[in-house]
């Protein structure tokens, strides 16, 4: 979902402030041209060979996927299960900025096959939410995570530590507060300062400090504490979840499983089977076009909205296995690697444990506190270790 009400100061995401981007792209029709990219890409599936079962997670992001109507929503919900099903029990999500849901929303969400709602929290500090340009304020998180619980949702939120002038208490403060809502699921993201955005050019400018990273390490640190002392185990680096809470469609990114992408610079994930497009079996990661307009062209015209795609290599794959694996707290299964490049893990497992990076458990490498801080140094490691 390509539309936001405001553009938040760190944000560099492909989203766009204007009620209508051209060609069919506007908030009031994107349903309807999203519908009509599913059906493409449908087809698109049927034709080489594709056959996916039925949807097992929905997820909705952005942008803002609740400046669009509960009802646009819910009709894109229904498009995907007639055109793929979706299994029992699937787990479908909206992101959701606080200041733009409110009971009545949540309530026709939850009726229309929502399960889930992951609220952009980001700060329970005033000045914080200032720095960061957000317009919602601590009342409207309380409002909309309340209103979801009552509607038999689960409901999740997401913090940013690291902007500029956040004191620990301040961090402590936004965790307390968020934790204090009762939610089974807390997603916790260091800020990352990009140049383009206008935090990073006053950054650049020197009217903004930029986040330090001992910083950001001891706020990670505090997170990660006062989550597991509520009950909320780390299940990938940046979240954490009471069992049986955790995000399903993100677990299947860091799993590697496939997923199709719809709208404007949407990413997706295939395993085409051998015969395809002339070859043996392999994995493609395709892209939508960004800009909503172009988007919208190519689907008037009848085509996919792929502006490129790439084939994932043996080698790729391998890395993408080991790199996502030594994200999560499942851990990086030792066989699978040792199998797929005749090396000897031994070595290099025992030089991370030394080290207080890992430990191995049931033949999986899975990352300490500090091996959390330091991941790209593990991953690092062990790729250095596989891939000579």
């Amino acid at each position: 979902m390509p539309f936001c009400l405001r553009r938040c100061g760190y944000c560099d995401f492909n989203t766009y402030t204007a009620p209508d981007l051209g060609a069919g792209a506007s908030r009031a029709n994107y349903a309807r041209m999203a519908a009509r990219e599913m059906e493409l890409v449908h087809d698109w599936q049927c034709a080489h060979g594709i056959a996916e079962p039925a949807a097992s997670t929905v997820f909705f992001g952005g942008g803002t996927p609740t400046v669009l109507s509960p009802d646009d929503l819910v009709f894109l919900v229904e498009r995907i299960r007639t055109l793929w099903g979706i299994a029992p029990g699937a787990e479908i999500t909206t992101e959701a900025n606080p200041d733009t849901v409110d009971e009545t929303a949540i309530d026709r969400l939850a009726a229309g096959g929502f399960t889930r709602i992951s609220f952009g929290m980001q700060s329970a500090v005033p000045h914080v939410l200032r720095t960061l340009d957000r317009t919602h304020t601590p009342a409207h998180v309380t409002r909309g995570v309340r209103a979801a619980q009552a509607a038999g949702l689960d409901a999740s939120v997401d913090l940013i530590y690291g902007a500029p002038g956040e004191s620990l208490d301040d961090w402590r403060t936004s965790v307390r507060s968020a934790l204090d809502l009762g939610v089974r699921h807390l997603s916790a993201y260091a800020l990352t300062v990009e140049p383009t955005t206008a935090m990073g050019r006053r950054i650049a400018a020197g009217t903004l400090p930029k986040p330090d990273d001992d910083d950001e390490a001891a706020k990670y640190e505090i997170v990660d504490a006062m989550a597991q002392a509520a009950g909320l185990e780390w299940y990938e680096i940046s979240n954490w979840a009471a069992p049986g809470h955790e995000s399903r469609h993100n677990l299947g990114y860091w799993r590697n499983v496939d997923w199709a992408g719809i709208g404007p610079g949407a990413h997706s994930h295939y395993r085409l089977p051998a015969g395809s497009e002339g070859g043996g079996a392999h994995a493609v990661r395709a892209w939508d076009t960004l800009h909503p307009r172009r988007w919208g062209q190519q689907i008037n015209e009848g085509q996919v909205p792929f502006a490129d795609h790439e084939s994932i290599d043996p080698q790729a794959d391998l890395e993408e296995t080991i790199m996502l694996g030594l994200r999560l707290r499942e851990g990086l299964d030792v066989q699978v690697v040792q199998a797929r490049t005749g090396t000897d893990l031994t070595p290099v497992v025992q030089e991370l444990a030394d080290d207080g990076l890992v430990t191995c458990t049931r033949g999986r490498i899975i990352p300490t506190l500090r091996g959390r801080l330091l991941n790209d140094t593990v991953t690092q490691r062990v790729f250095s270790a596989v891939l000579h």
